[in-house]
């Protein structure tokens, strides 16, 4: 889970896990009375036939891939990031915000929304790698607390209640905020389509990640870290300080994620916003790896599972297939570690 090169071994088992869990799909559908091979027709064309639906592929694959890439930072340092949700949400939340407040230029607003996207996620990220390194409180306990707390501090009181659009009057409000500057839309790469530059934005992301674990003295110390806090210490390299940097950068690359959402597609922070984008962040940094590469391929691929999962209503087939084929993706990637060791123990080996 730790290593960062996507290496052949590596990828040919996530291929392999993907085409498992498709063939068990496959036969699920079919014990429903339904056609299997029509459904992932249809679904493959919602992904991939055309230009709107590429784009659809797309806006999902980067929202997946930063918040993949957030648990795959976190891993480097040998911690488990369960937070990427909380962290998008105040992401998305700020992009709101400063889209609205503030009446600058696209070229300035647009930059401008998602730096502050990154900073309100890295701020979030931050807390859990304070707590962890301060006082000792396990990151997937204090990750999944703070994911509750963002939740229901968002949800529950600023959108409903400070942040709330007014209409009518100043005393009735909307769900939701108010929509954001047309400045602060993200621009569109297709004519025909939604595909905005978010894509491109993850893409280099994933790129610069990769290039900073492989070629950066401070990216070698967080894999020091992760490798073993002791001797890390006792080499020299500031533990707490890397585990914190870690963190924050975490929770900035899920932020991003929220900022992406909402400059791209929503225009505003909705009513209603349940994505599972950063809880499905996990399954996307598990098969691809850990490592940037992987993750950028395991994001574009649930992305297009996420984008042609609605087409398969139009056959009578339930949309959650689709969440069942990334569930046992992640199940047969991880089952060799999980029952390796055990595996081990019983042949007697050491």
């Amino acid at each position: 889970m730790r290593k960062r090169l996507f290496a052949a071994g590596a990828f040919w088992s996530a291929a392999l896990a993907i085409a498992a869990s498709l063939l068990v799909c496959l036969f699920a559908i079919l014990a429903t009375g339904k056609n299997p091979l029509v459904g992932y027709g249809y679904m493959i064309e919602g992904a991939l036939g055309g230009l709107r639906p590429l784009g659809e592929t797309g806006i999902k694959g980067a929202v997946l891939i930063l918040t993949g890439l957030s648990v795959a930072v976190a891993f480097s340092v040998g911690l488990f990031n369960i937070g990427a949700e909380g962290q998008l949400i105040w992401g998305a939340l700020a992009a709101a915000v400063v889209g609205r407040a503030v009446d600058l230029p696209g070229p300035l607003l647009v930059p401008l929304a998602l730096l502050s996207a990154a900073a309100a996620g890295a701020l979030w990220g931050l807390v859990p790698g304070l707590l962890k390194v301060s006082r000792g409180v396990h990151e997937v306990i204090s990750t999944i607390l703070l994911n509750w707390v963002a939740i229901h501090l968002v949800h529950g009181w600023l959108i409903s209640g400070p942040l709330a659009a007014r209409t009518g009057g100043e005393h009735i409000s909307v769900a939701g905020t108010a929509p954001i500057l047309a400045a602060a839309h993200l621009p569109r790469l297709l004519p025909d389509g939604r595909l905005d530059v978010g894509l491109p934005i993850a893409l280099a992301l994933a790129l610069g990640v990769w290039a900073f674990f492989r070629h950066t003295s401070a990216g070698f110390e967080w894999r020091a870290v992760g490798s073993g806090a002791e001797a890390a210490r006792a080499a020299g390299i500031p533990v707490g300080r890397r585990v914190c940097e870690a963190m924050a950068v975490a929770g900035a690359l899920a932020g991003l994620a929220g900022g992406l959402i909402i400059l791209g597609t929503e225009h505003r922070y909705p009513g209603v916003f349940r994505t599972g984008y950063g809880f499905d962040g996990i399954a996307v940094a598990l098969v691809g790896g850990g490592a940037a590469p992987g993750v950028a391929l395991a994001g574009l691929f649930f992305g297009a599972v996420r984008a042609g999962a609605t087409r398969l209503q139009l056959v009578g087939i339930h949309p959650s297939f689709a969440e069942l084929i990334q569930g046992l993706t992640v199940l047969l990637v991880a089952a060799p570690r999980l029952f390796a060791p055990l595996l081990a123990r019983l042949r007697g080996a050491p």
